[in-house]
């Protein structure tokens, strides 16, 4: 027998045995224990193979009907209905959720276009000179794939297909390539938009916006500290990631190209402004030089433009006071504001509430702008008026610029000189096609989150964008047909039902633990236990570590986080640092055995000399280098809550 299976069976008995062990007599067994088998109990059948939304909604149903039962036997069954019907239309009339189907279909989309093949070939070509430029290839590509899909399958597979070839045919070690394909994959359940982030903010009651903003940060984090453990392995072990051969890394460059560089040397502007005014080739035209010439510039123009945007939102002058301030301001003698500047008081009354004088309807006051003031008829209005006129007369005056703007300013003019300085004809090749991979992607990225991150538009409605992004992705690369569109309708709709059947069974699930009172066992256990914060976030995070082993994210998700939110007020602990923290660490419930999907979706890719083993054991290291980020983000808490606290005041 495999040691995989052997590895789930002493799970499955440790849960068994600690059932039994942990378990007061049956003479002495209340309704709250009877919760905590049932929970023992959920996590037996689903390591048992049972479908996990029908044993939530099968168990919960069952031991709804005790909890009633014990209460009302002869409303047990009505009950036990009315409480499957309600808590199912409760998931029904989320409508958080329906972004679910929406980015997964998405996700589909832009699988389908075909764009990860160019993606990863220009990636790997301009990371050439990078140590296991091949690894770190595979992990940024991933990372911009995840962004845009955030289905791990999918990502997997398809830089199984693509990068592990290329990645053995160049010498690379295979753990080391197993273990940069799994970990980089991962990436989608942590950077937005995730359906696990969706999945989350739905159980806890957690904005999904502040949690993508939160989760930005910490992805890019991940996935840098993947990136540096492949190049410190390669840097100190060349034979597990050899540097790429002198013909992988040949770009062919157009004849015009060639003629500029043996004439005018290598450099693109140098050698593209020069041929421009000497006509040096009569069968280019000058178009196709300028229009090289402007793809050259765009990292400066770029670079100009944001520089610039910048430069305007620091020195923008502060608010002048408005016109209707200064006007309401205009019917108080100074005596009045002094008198004003003290504590509030109440009106003086005499005689109570009279009705107002009765003197006829009057114009009201004209404004500062509309009419000049008279200083005969209001001595005290004219001066403020006449300040007011000389204040929007005269446009205000900037604020200076912050000693920050000019070193960050002339940091990117440095950088731009020596870019543009090795800007060779190979390297433009190179970038062109990084445009036409990398360009469209990242303009469906910045359209879907930009939208939900600033507040422009709700997660479903930024969903909705990115739907018909994808299918003007495909569309634009040739890639849309009925059968791609049917084939991504079908696979939506199959990863939807499965995530909003665990929905229902979760919520069944929950009602029945909360009935049983298996909740309040918990809580007053924990509470006996005096913990600090930090204590029970530890605690936490290493019970859900352990849970990643022989459970899925959704199972843990769904399950046991209904557990610990009912928890966190006490500890006073936020809601979506305690997010940050999980979705991190259910990074781990892909790369560890005996439930490892990313393993499993490698394998079915991969050569038959890879074995399982094999992947196991690459993805280790990436384990680690998930708890150092776990612990990274516990200690600096501004890695993830800085930009929501900024964005969401």
């Amino acid at each position: 027998m495999k040691k995989e299976i052997w590895f789930g069976l002493s799970i499955l008995v440790a849960v068994v045995i600690g059932v039994f062990v942990l378990m007061p007599a049956p003479s002495q067994m209340t309704n709250g224990h009877l919760g905590l088998l049932m929970l023992a109990l959920i996590v037996v059948a689903i390591m048992l193979g049972f479908p996990t939304a029908f044993t939530l909604m099968g168990m919960g149903m069952m031991f709804a009907w005790f909890a009633f039962r014990s209460r009302a036997p002869d409303l047990a069954i009505q009950q036990t209905l009315d409480l499957m019907v309600q808590r199912a239309y409760s998931v029904m009339s989320n409508d958080v959720l329906i972004s679910i189907p929406l980015f997964v279909f998405m996700g589909y989309l832009v699988e389908r276009a075909n764009l990860i093949e160019k993606l990863f070939k220009s990636l790997h070509l301009a990371m050439a000179r990078v140590p296991g430029s091949l690894a770190v290839a595979t992990v940024v590509t991933c990372a911009i794939f995840a962004t845009a899909t955030g289905i791990v399958g999918a990502v997997v597979t398809l830089m199984g297909l693509l990068a592990l070839p290329a990645m053995l045919k160049a010498g690379y070690q295979v753990r080391l390539a197993a273990g940069a394909i799994t970990a980089g994959g991962c990436l989608g359940i942590l950077i937005p938009p995730s359906v696990l982030l969706i999945v989350y903010g739905a159980t806890a009651g957690v904005s999904v916006v502040k949690l993508y903003a939160g989760a930005f940060f910490p992805g890019i984090m991940l996935a840098t500290l993947y990136v540096g453990y492949i190049i410190v392995v390669a840097k100190l072990k060349p034979h597990l990631a050899p540097p790429l051969s002198e013909e992988d890394r040949i770009v062919v460059l157009p004849k015009y190209a060639e003629d500029i560089s043996r004439t005018f040397g290598s450099n693109v502007v140098r050698g593209l402004i020069a041929a421009i005014k000497g006509n040096l080739d009569p069968d280019v035209p000058r178009r196709t030089l300028a229009n090289q010439l402007f793809i050259a510039l765009l990292p400066a123009l770029m670079f100009t433009a944001a520089m610039g945007l910048t430069y305007r939102t620091v020195t923008a002058p502060p608010e002048a006071i408005s016109a209707d301030a200064v006007e309401m301001g205009t019917g108080f003698s100074d005596e009045d504001a002094k008198s004003e500047s003290g504590d509030l008081k109440e009106p003086e009354q005499e005689g109570g509430l009279k009705e107002p004088p009765t003197e006829g309807l009057k114009e009201p006051p004209a404004t500062v702008v509309e009419k000049k003031a008279d200083p005969v008829a209001d001595p005290v209005a004219a001066p403020v008026a006449a300040a007011a006129i000389a204040a929007e007369a005269a446009p205000a005056e900037r604020l200076p610029a912050p000693m920050g703007y000019w070193i960050t300013f002339g940091i990117g003019v440095a950088a731009m000189a020596v870019f543009y300085a090795i800007f060779t004809f190979v390297r433009l090749e190179i970038f062109k096609m990084l445009l036409a991979s990398f360009f469209p992607l990242a303009m469906l990225i910045m359209a879907v989150l930009g939208a939900i991150v600033f507040g422009l538009a709700t997660p479903t409605e930024a969903a909705a964008m990115g739907s018909m992004g994808g299918l003007l992705l495909a569309a634009a690369y040739g890639r849309l047909n009925f059968g791609v569109v049917r084939e991504s309708v079908f696979l939506t709709a199959k990863t939807s039902a499965m995530v909003c059947w665990l929905f229902v069974g979760s919520s069944i699930f929950s009602a029945a633990f909360a009935l049983l009172g298996g909740q309040e066992i918990i809580n007053q256990w924990v509470l006996s236990l005096d913990m600090t914060p930090t204590q029970f976030m530890v605690m936490a995070q290493v019970i859900i570590f352990l849970l990643g082993w022989p459970l899925e994210w959704t199972e843990i998700i769904v399950i046991f986080m209904p557990i610990f939110i009912p928890l966190l007020p006490h500890f006073n602990i936020d809601p979506l640092f305690f997010g940050l923290l999980v979705a991190l660490n259910l990074q781990t419930a892909f790369l560890s055995p005996p439930v490892a999907m990313a393993a499993f979706y490698l394998k079915g890719v991969s050569p038959p000399h890879v074995t399982l083993n094999q992947i196991f054991l690459g993805m280790m290291p990436f384990m680690v280098i998930q708890v150092i980020a776990l612990i990274l983000l516990y200690q600096f808490p501004g890695i993830g809550m800085w930009l929501p606290e900024l964005l969401y005041k």
